[in-house]
């Protein structure tokens, strides 16, 4: 039996989730149909040269006349429902797919999609996209919630894209959503932290990024391999409390990077093991005395 024909895609936005996917989509072997810019002149600045890569064309929404079976807005949270509201006179939308990929928001967001007859769901890669890193989707989790026929589709193109989907129930996605935020910006703020009281120490904040990463490497290893309580180190599981309150003492010249520090050695506290726990909450809670 022939294989089915791989959908075409359009996709609405041309920031970094949206040229990360087209890219990998397109190398998947699927025909990127247009990609539809939003916003201002820079948007379909970027939107050309986006298209251009994938063979695609580009416009703008205000023109968008869609042919693709699937239609995926790689739009800011607070746009998705405007975008869709503006694309809902853009197609027959029966029979079509149309995604989003907000981490926090539900497939909802379509709705005004969902009643002209598509059939929507929410998307979302667990990974980090920045401009000027490339990162690839293969193994990547896929947070998929929505109509069946979207999911579906959805869960084709993901294993097609190597990635890994998995299902979301509506109500648990703003606690998966803060679950990547942990996961790499709230780390990306502790590490911007870390560099601070690097130059408490006399380390500048690049020979301290370079310095660091032997050992927030062999972090990551042993979490992946061990998980968190066994790769745990340092003066809280040693219970030494003198050495708190000496990095307690040197931290107030550090503006906020005490506070990271006192949040941190709680949840340490609570999560992972510790000798003198008595002791260190005390020591927490009173460190305003010294």
């Amino acid at each position: 039996m022939p294989a089915k024909p791989k959908p075409r895609i359009t996709i609405v936005g041309a920031g970094n989730l949206a040229h990360a996917l087209a890219a990998q989509l397109h190398r998947g072997g699927y025909a990127i149909d247009q990609i539809v810019a939003r916003g201002p002149k820079s948007s379909l600045v970027r939107a050309r040269s986006l298209a251009r890569a994938v063979g695609a064309t580009a416009t703008v929404a205000a023109r968008a006349r869609f042919r693709a079976e699937v239609i995926w807005l790689c739009v800011p949270d607070r746009a998705i429902a405007e975008a869709a509201e503006s694309l809902a006179h853009a197609a027959d939308w029966k029979g079509r797919v149309a995604l989003h990929s907000s981490g926090a928001l539900t497939s909802d967001e379509l709705a005004v999609l969902r009643e002209k007859g598509a059939a929507v769901a929410s998307v979302h890669p667990l990974m980090t996209f920045v401009h000027g890193s490339h990162a690839s989707l293969a193994q990547v989790p896929f947070a998929v919630e929505g109509d069946t026929r979207a999911a579906r589709s959805a869960r084709a193109i993901i294993k097609d894209l190597k990635g890994r989907a998995f299902s979301i129930r509506k109500e648990k996605k703003a606690a998966y959503h803060a679950w990547g935020m942990f996961a790499s910006p709230l780390l990306c703020a502790l590490l911007a932290a870390t560099e601070r009281v690097a130059l408490a120490a006399g380390v500048k904040r690049e020979a301290a990024r370079e310095r660091m990463l032997p050992i927030l490497r062999q972090t990551l290893a042993n979490y992946a391999r061990l998980g968190a309580p066994a790769s745990f180190s340092g003066p809280v599981v040693r219970g030494d409390v003198a050495t708190v309150q000496k990095h307690l003492k040197v931290l107030r010249g550090v503006p906020g990077a005490r506070e990271v520090y006192m949040a941190l050695a709680r949840a340490a506290l609570h999560d992972l093991p510790a000798k003198k726990r008595g002791a260190m909450k005390r020591i927490l809670r009173d460190a305003k005395n010294f």
